[in-house]
């Protein structure tokens, strides 16, 4: 606590706090607070209804929620989380960002707070003496969406705008090198860890890398920063950053891969045989996110615009599958150091709540290894063209897949799933009102 006080003593320009939590959408919600006041919220947190956790994709209370009026619309007390203070880059004046999370009254977390359902997944890792290792990597699209219809920005360089994609492109990296030299450098203050960008297959897409680290709230914690910094600082020079699934018609989509390991308590890779293929625990995780691949799709895939990303030969797997070193497989395992070995989940798009997204893939691949589950053969050449199971591929499909599992409550609380059911039924509801194009607009900003 004293060094979250000390950080604004440190800043004395600052003179406003932000204090946020992430919905199950991953939006921040939260509250504009005077810095003189900062103090009272670090000792004693801040309050808001539980509701506000719970709110569909345009900031909506959610029809018949008990949340709402069965409960008469309770507060929760929201707790700075362990992230302390950071700046805001992407903001003219001074400010200072405060992450929080919520508690019931008797200090236990609330069960619809997504950063608490990764919390549970981990400390089931911890209680076998686990550690998971994750590394996360984001896709996104600089957007000029000042016309009536979405183009690449003009490059500040030379004024040109990209007529194609162009794949590890250094000429498309440097045409905004302003841009990823201001993002670098509010990362840096900000303390993620962001490494290597390229220029990926779609107009104006990019990817950066975030480093690897032995704590998966962190981790998640960075990808929700980092979505967040990427669109206000996108803002700030003149055009638009998205990580909606897929934001043009004819490019493949934005995804979002997660890379993981598991260390035990003397430090050593569990998925380490010493060779390429990995350990049985390797295999046992791998089965246990196939087991529940289907029905986690909504939180790889939670907005109607997802769908539109997975489909077959766009670079999204889209069927049930692994693979050595094959990208074309949900699942795949890098080749490389075995001392490394890893698995890459390859299904999530760019738009998802990392916390949620996480918790899913770490609890799925637990739960694996727990109930020792084998997984089918590995598959080889184009998973594409060959007879798999497949994920839902509509949102409805995904959304009843979600709601009927018995898998996903081993390691989700019911309280959750609840609450995200009935906010992606309303939305599918009020999204089937909306013209393509004014879904696209939804979605270009919030996600």
């Amino acid at each position: 606590m004293m060094i979250m006080k000390d950080y604004l003593r440190k800043h004395p320009d600052v003179r406003t706090i932000r204090v946020a939590a992430a919905d199950l959408n991953g939006q921040a919600r939260g509250k504009r607070v005077p810095a003189r006041f900062a103090d009272k919220v670090v000792k004693d947190g801040t309050r808001f209804p539980f509701s506000v956790l719970n709110l569909d994709i345009w900031g909506e209370d959610i029809d018949d929620s008990p949340l709402v009026f069965d409960q008469g619309d309770q507060d929760g007390v929201l707790k700075p989380t362990e992230r302390g203070f950071m700046p805001m880059p992407w903001l003219e004046a001074p400010t200072a960002l405060l992450p929080i999370w919520m508690f019931r009254e008797n200090g236990q977390p609330y069960e619809g707070d997504p950063r608490h359902a990764l919390r549970a997944v981990v400390e089931r890792y911890k209680a076998r003496e686990l550690t998971p290792v994750v590394a996360i990597e984001l896709e996104f699209f600089l957007i000029d969406d000042s016309g009536k219809t979405m183009q690449v920005p003009a490059s500040p360089r030379s004024g040109k705008r990209r007529k194609a994609a162009e794949t590890l492109s250094i000429r498309a990296l440097d045409a905004f090198d302003t841009f990823f030299t201001d993002l670098y450098d509010a990362c840096e203050v900000m303390d993620i860890p962001a490494d290597t960008t390229t220029s990926e297959t779609g107009l104006g897409q990019f990817e950066v890398n975030l480093m690897h680290c032995d704590d998966a709230l962190r981790a998640a914690d960075d990808a929700w920063l980092f979505k967040m910094l990427v669109k206000g600082l996108a803002r700030r020079h003149g055009f638009a950053a998205s990580f909606m699934a897929k934001p043009y018609p004819e490019y493949s989509g934005s995804g979002l891969h997660t890379h993981f390991s598991v260390i035990d308590k003397f430090g050593d890779n569990i998925f380490d045989s010493g060779g390429p293929k990995g350990t049985v625990a390797l295999r046992q995780a791998v089965a246990g996110c196939l087991a529940a691949m289907s029905d986690s799709t909504l939180l790889f895939a939670p907005h109607l615009n997802s769908y539109d990303r997975l489909v077959p030969d766009k670079h999204a797997p889209t069927a049930i599958s692994w693979g050595y070193e094959n990208r074309t497989a949900a699942i795949r395992i890098p080749a490389g150091n075995p001392a490394a070995r890893r698995i890459e989940h390859r299904v999530a798009g760019g738009d998802v709540n990392p916390y949620l997204m996480l918790a899913a893939i770490l609890g799925a691949a637990l739960l694996g290894i727990e109930d020792e589950m084998e997984p089918p053969p590995p598959v080889t050449g184009n998973a594409y063209a060959l007879d798999l199971p497949q994920i839902p591929d509509t949102w409805a499909a995904a959304i009843d897949a979600f709601e009927s599992s018995e898998l996903l409550p081993r390691f989700l609380p019911k309280e959750l799933i609840r609450n995200l059911v009935q906010t992606k039924r309303q939305e599918l509801h009020y999204l089937a009102e909306l013209s393509p194009e004014e879904q696209l607009e939804l979605y270009l900003d919030t996600v």
